[in-house]
């Protein structure tokens, strides 16, 4: 009888640990093919994923001249669209210009209705945070700007004394909220969806000046009769170096437009295009990290 117990006990011992074996067993097979899964997951396929599609989808504001805007036959023209396009035929992929709501930016970009943000985007320490940033391609400034005379800055806080307007979720607007005299003359600032939008409010009367990227600033300022043309005031807000945003998980897809970017100005095609809308060549190539 004690034999036959000890054999019981043998045959349940052997059969529990059977059991046991096959549960790490399972859960190990389990858990590697998980961390497959997570490897798969993390693994950057943006490059590949743009090949295979063929196409870059470049989310832009339409009215952001010289950058990317409409010319007079409704046309998307600009610096940015033809850098885009040389940098397409570098890549060997059609562009893909795709104009939104400039205040949404961010949400296209991650709800993928675009690839990348490519329209004079400054690089922004707030932007290196969200996104994965080109190099730096394009050198600016902030400015002010003004239709009268009498508008004179020299300092930040004289800007209290003058009713101001901006873009929306612009560079410009971050670098006045970053100013250290910023509460002297919050309350002055007017927002407007486009920098157009402002410069009809000033031209109207309704503004006094304009907080402005440079270029745009200098390329409207062409585009004015003589007697109409705006002034720059002495103080402004520095330099602002625009960048290409793509998605912050897409490194590959940054690192190859990058190395387009390099090749057409290695080509001499970017300063090309650079005296096609500035008169000069302004083209940059930097990391973020370099001042």
């Amino acid at each position: 009888m004690k034999k036959k117990l000890l054999l019981l006990a043998a045959v349940l011992m052997l059969a529990f640990g059977s059991l046991a074996l096959t549960g790490c067993g399972g859960g190990g097979e389990s858990g590697d093919s998980q961390d497959n899964a997570e490897d798969k997951a993390a693994a950057d396929t943006s490059w590949t994923d743009m090949q295979d599609k063929g196409e870059l989808v470049v989310g832009l504001d339409d009215t952001f001249a010289p950058m990317g805007f409409r010319d007079e036959e409704n046309n998307l023209v600009g610096f940015d669209i033809d850098l885009a396009n040389a940098v397409g035929k570098e890549l060997g992929i059609k562009v893909k210009f795709q104009p939104i709501n400039w205040d949404s930016k961010e949400m296209e970009l991650v709800s993928k209705n675009v690839d990348c943000l490519w329209n004079g985007m400054s690089a922004t320490p707030e932007r290196m945070e969200k996104m994965s940033l080109s190099n730096k391609y394009l050198n600016n400034k902030i400015v002010i700007m003004a239709l009268k005379k009498d508008v004179k800055v020299t300092k930040a806080e004289d800007l209290a004394g003058y009713n101001i307007g901006t873009q929306a979720d612009s560079a410009a607007l971050e670098t006045m909220e970053a100013n250290a005299d910023y509460d002297a003359f919050k309350d002055k600032v007017t927002e407007y969806k486009t920098y157009d939008q402002a410069l009809m409010d000033m031209q109207a009367g309704r503004l006094d000046c304009i907080v402005v990227d440079q270029v745009l600033g200098e390329y409207k300022n062409s585009k004015l009769d003589k007697g109409k043309k705006m002034t720059v005031c002495d103080y402004d807000f520095g330099d602002d170096f625009y960048a290409i945003g793509f998605r912050k998980e897409d490194k590959e897809l940054t690192n190859k437009v990058n190395e387009a970017i390099k090749a057409a100005i290695d080509s001499g095609e970017a300063e090309k295009i650079s005296n096609k809308w500035f008169g000069k060549n302004i083209v940059i190539f930097e990391s973020l990290e370099e001042k």
